[in-house]
């Protein structure tokens, strides 16, 4: 009898590096999606292939940017397809394929958690599953809390049962930054996200714990246990979500609340509250509380980029270049004015290697941004900073508009497609699918001084 061929160890199987894994997954979730859109059944009207494609798009990329009205395009069934889009594209749909392979008995290769590892913006791949259990776990019991609030604030609008649907589907459209809601359009609530105290507090929760991260929400829910401090990471997070946060919200009641402002005639308090809740959403959630929202002064229009361009912490649900890249190179550009050989907080230095990340990562970002905004210019008759708004919207997967996606043409939609794809995977992920491997350098060159500044 002759032996059986030995199996190829799993380490040796040609594979697809992990960023153009990663990238090709998403594309292939955007296509099974675009279909789900186009069944029978799904819609009120006849979608075109373009609007069932960027909704699909805005949806696994948790963006929010739209061009329907899922109120009234999309039935029951499309409204359900919508929800599992977004829940897909915020826990993540690398996540979803190991946890696939795990019920199917399969082991989970070195290739699978390098991919769930980028995935998630985990530095080291150990524990990897004993996260995935613990993000799912916490993602449906938050959730769940979340659409419980939800129901007991909007059962009596919407009676028991819409109001069960609709909670659940805002607990997931907020815990993952997404920005899609069944309220436009309907009859409740004037047509627009309810912003009564309740409503604005239980989403803006949401918001913060879906954009806090998968690694800061582990160690805080470990924390207890392990009795001592929290992470690095986790500390450095929430301190810069707090500056973030208390900023923007002063910066939109100071634009606001001015004579001519949308605030100008809004009591205080009621001001502090929805300017609280819009610092918190700008920056990837992309649920609109102020009243007139085109209406906005500059001032606040720009202080919406700069948030939305930051966007969440790392491993999270939202975008942007992320809050540890801004601490970093923030550190980093401290640490060069003191005259400091090195970046240094809690008594830890900072890698030159996540400094370089850092600088990558903004680069990268700031190109993708500019050469979408200008593709957009040349093929649109529209202001600047209108375009350069939903770019950067598109690019930090957060979803808020200015009224002007409805307005672009079919290749300023492919456009903001392109970016709302390259915002969910993240600029470093499409750096290293798109590079090769570098081999060893065997020679080294003097060095050389280029001016700058």
């Amino acid at each position: 009898m002759s032996a059986a061929p030995a199996r190829t160890p799993p380490t040796r199987r040609r594979i697809l590096r992990t960023g153009l894994r990663l990238a090709a997954g998403l594309a292939i979730l955007v296509i099974f999606g675009t279909a789900a859109l186009l069944t029978p059944g799904m819609a009120t009207r006849s979608l075109s292939v373009q609007e069932a494609a960027f909704t699909a798009t805005s949806a696994l990329a948790v963006t929010g940017l739209s061009v329907i009205v899922p109120y009234q395009d999309l039935t029951l069934a499309g409204q359900i397809a919508l929800l599992l889009m977004i829940e897909i594209g915020g826990v993540g749909f690398m996540t979803g394929a190991v946890v696939t392979l795990r019920l199917l008995g399969r082991k989970v290769y070195l290739a699978d958690r390098l991919a769930l590892r980028d995935s998630l913006g985990l530095v080291e791949p150990r524990a990897i599953l004993r996260i995935m259990w613990q993000v799912l776990t916490t993602t449906l019991i938050i959730q769940t809390l979340a659409a419980i609030s939800f129901w007991l604030a909007w059962r009596v609008e919407l009676g028991a049962a819409r109001a069960a649907f609709y909670a659940f589907f805002h607990a997931a459209s907020s815990f993952c930054n997404a920005g899609f809601d069944l309220f436009t359009g309907s009859p409740y609530f004037g047509g627009a996200f309810p912003t009564d105290t309740a409503t604005l507090a239980t989403s803006g929760t949401l918001i913060i714990l879906g954009g806090l991260g998968i690694p800061v929400l582990a160690d805080l829910l470990t924390w207890p246990r392990r009795r001592r401090r929290l992470a690095l990471h986790t500390r450095v997070t929430l301190v810069v979500y707090l500056m973030l946060i208390t900023l923007g919200a002063l910066g939109f009641l100071l634009a606001e609340t001015r004579p001519g402002g949308t605030l100008a005639a809004t009591p205080f308090g009621r001001s502090l509250e929805l300017t609280v809740f819009q610092s918190i959403s700008t920056r990837t959630a992309g649920i609109a509380a102020l009243p007139s929202f085109e209406n906005l002064t500059s001032a606040s229009q720009w202080l919406m980029m700069a948030l939305m361009l930051v966007g969440c912490a790392p491993a999270s649900m939202g975008g942007g270049i992320t809050t540890g890249t801004l601490a970093v190179l923030a550190l980093s550009f401290w640490a060069y004015v003191k005259g400091h050989p090195a970046a240094v907080i809690g008594g830890r230095t900072i890698s030159w290697d996540a400094v370089r990340r850092a600088a990558a990562i903004l680069t990268v970002s700031l190109f993708a941004v500019a050469v979408a905004t200008w593709l957009i210019l040349m093929t649109h008759p529209v202001s600047l900073d209108l375009a350069l708004f939903e770019v950067i919207s598109a690019f930090a997967t957060t979803g808020l508009t200015l009224a002007f996606t409805t307005q672009l043409n079919t290749f300023g939609l492919l456009v903001i497609m392109a970016v709302m794809f390259w915002g969910r995977l993240g600029a470093l992920t499409i750096v290293v699918a798109l590079a090769q491997t570098a081999p060893p350098q065997a020679v080294t060159y003097p060095e050389e001084t280029l001016l700058i500044g």
